[in-house]
């Protein structure tokens, strides 16, 4: 029989060849009268795979006797396995433990990373749970189990894997998110978060302009100036969506500045004022068409229209000048 401690955890861990599980517990509960007054967590390997776990924890919130051995047993092999990958560092075996997949139930939710990911930030939560540095209770599957929100869980992951916050547009959960960053103790995403929530407060205080202007004249065109860069760049992903020339990408003849576009080189035909490439006219799509998904797009991102409409122009898209402002 083999007794292992381990500096790192609270667990004792034996390895015997017994097939005899009354004289494994009578061993185990010996040693827990020696250690009753430590935490420690007697965990006894068989021979046949199974654990036998002491435990002076006494179940809680419900917990059966049942998951109290599984968390024994898996800390037990979890302790093992560490004690493996550290005995190993710098070797291919050693590579292979820091890319294991782990998988984590975040709320509910499974996520499937790999161990290096998780300790990229020594001390975080993550770092300290999956290098059995803290207990960590498990599901009904043996993953670790973490009661937080999992649906933010998406962006602390992605935070990990890439070094940086990247969230989608109209993220509205900051708040939350540093909340969860203060819980799995990740420092650099809490300040990342928010750098990002004053660049929004600032932002929402700066009156934003659009101006949409219609020259008639085929070397002037149709000119959009906004003082917000972000919306130019949704107007440019705009027009290659609604191209009729399949464009790659917007192009660059028609671009002033990070305010301004300047939609030139339009063509009267019988089908109405085309706008055309300079190269080749390559027809991308009509004058009615820039001007609408121009003002539709304003609309939808809180823009109001300042201008006062003329009746004998018709259409809104036939006015020579229009005026937004957020």
């Amino acid at each position: 029989m083999q007794i292992a401690f381990s500096s790192h955890t609270p667990s004792i861990t034996l390895h015997t060849h017994s097939f005899y599980a009354t004289y494994c517990k009578a061993v185990a509960d010996k040693l827990m009268q020696c250690f009753q007054h430590s935490h420690s967590i007697i965990v006894l390997e068989l021979n046949n795979g199974a654990f036998l776990t002491k435990s002076p924890y006494k179940a809680k919130g419900g917990q059966s006797k049942k998951a109290v051995l599984r968390n024994g047993a898996r800390n037990g092999r979890e302790m093992e396995s560490n004690k493996k990958c550290n005995d190993s560092e710098g070797t291919d075996q050693g590579k292979n433990c820091k890319m294991s997949p782990i998988t984590l139930n975040v709320g509910g939710y499974l996520y499937v990373t790999q161990k290096q990911t998780l300790t990229k930030y020594p001390d975080s939560f993550l770092e300290r749970v999956v290098n059995g540095k803290v207990l960590c209770p498990s599901d009904a599957d043996g993953h670790y189990f973490i009661d937080r929100d999992g649906l933010l869980f998406r962006h602390v992951l992605n935070f990990l894997r890439n070094g940086e916050l990247l969230l989608p547009e109209g993220f509205k959960e900051n708040h939350l998110l540093a909340r969860e960053a203060d819980f799995f103790q990740l420092k650099v995403l809490a300040d990342a978060v928010k750098i990002r929530w004053e660049k929004e407060q600032l932002a929402a205080r700066e009156t934003t302009f659009l101006e949409i202007t219609d020259s008639h004249d085929r070397s002037q065109g149709l000119r959009i100036f906004c003082n917000a860069p972000d919306f130019i760049t949704k107007i440019k992903s705009r027009i290659v969506l609604v191209s009729k020339s399949r464009l790659d990408g917007f192009p660059e003849e028609f671009s002033i500045s990070s305010n301004i576009i300047q939609f030139k080189y339009f063509i009267k035909s019988e089908n109405g004022t085309r706008l055309v490439l300079k190269e080749d006219n390559t027809f991308v799509c009509t004058l009615e068409t820039l001007k609408f998904e121009a003002i539709m797009m304003a609309l939808k991102c809180g823009f109001r229209l300042l201008t006062s409409l003329d009746c004998s122009k018709g259409s809104i898209v036939h006015s020579d000048a229009l005026h937004f402002i957020k």
